[in-house]
């Protein structure tokens, strides 16, 4: 699933590429949206909240498309006839402007709303790790209201604060030396934790190559995360794996067992 950072980039490419440009052609491909045509409307910003993306269009009325990447999804941009490098089957959204095309592939959520009726797509997220209206007190908060909730599952909650996915969790458990499955009330320093989130994604904003440990190398970019069966990065002792969380939302968390012993 995207992370946080990844969902930012998508947004600040779809601003550039987009805002201020009129639509010339629009294609939604789902059958909520199948008889809506935004061609004529103008873009005026794409911004992200945590793993949602925002895109203002006017066209008559002031309108936002919400867009939700979920586990597949992507955004891509395209000049001209470029070929897409997905199949067409996976489109869910075109918009096309005289100079580019933007593609929403394998969209989880998409839906069009009034501009008035915006905020209610994403009030119910914590704050978000990337936004201006960041406030980390509020993170460790909510945090803090589930301390028998374990921490993996917290941190992945978008409730508590917005952005983290498997790759930080997993991370984010190292580097704070707690199990995966360890209570939030167990971490011994929660709001340096909050702090961490911040900075890793902070650090991975403006970048492709997602890196946790400072190093940009194939296989050098994280400390845990996918790295089941090789040697732990500090100690030495196996990386292990395991599906973690509530039956049929589990994720797979990754942890060293003697840097992060079992609750």
């Amino acid at each position: 699933m995207p992370e946080g950072d990844t969902v930012h980039r998508a947004a600040a490419a779809l601003d550039r590429a987009l805002t201020g440009h009129v639509l010339t052609h629009t294609d939604f491909r789902v059958p909520q949206l199948a008889t809506l045509d935004l061609s004529g409307g103008r873009v005026i910003r794409t911004l992200a909240h945590g793993k949602h993306l925002l895109t203002r269009i006017d066209h008559h009325q002031p309108l936002t498309l919400h867009t939700h990447l979920g586990m597949d999804g992507a955004w891509q941009l395209y000049a001209g006839t470029d070929r897409w490098r997905r199949p067409g089957t996976e489109a869910r959204v075109v918009l096309r402007t005289e100079e580019r095309t933007a593609v929403g592939f394998a969209l989880r959520a998409v839906e069009v709303v009034h501009r008035r009726h915006e905020a209610s797509l994403t009030e119910h997220l914590g704050p978000d790790l990337l936004g201006p209206d960041w406030d980390p007190d509020e993170a460790v908060r909510r945090l803090s209201s589930t301390p028998d909730r374990p921490v993996s599952e917290a941190l992945l909650d978008q409730r508590n604060l917005a952005g983290i996915g498997n790759v930080y969790a997993s991370e984010l458990c190292f580097t704070s030396g707690v199990h995966p499955a360890s209570p939030v009330g167990a971490v011994a320093d929660l709001p340096r934790l909050v702090r961490r989130a911040r900075a890793m994604l902070e650090a991975n904003r403006d970048r492709a190559t997602r890196s946790t440990t400072g190093d940009l190398r194939p296989r050098e970019r994280t400390w845990v995360y996918r790295r089941e069966g090789a040697p732990c990065r500090r100690c030495g002792t196996t990386v292990q794996s395991a599906m973690v969380g509530p039956a049929g939302r589990e994720r797979r968390a990754f942890w060293c067992p003697s840097c992060q012993p079992g609750p």
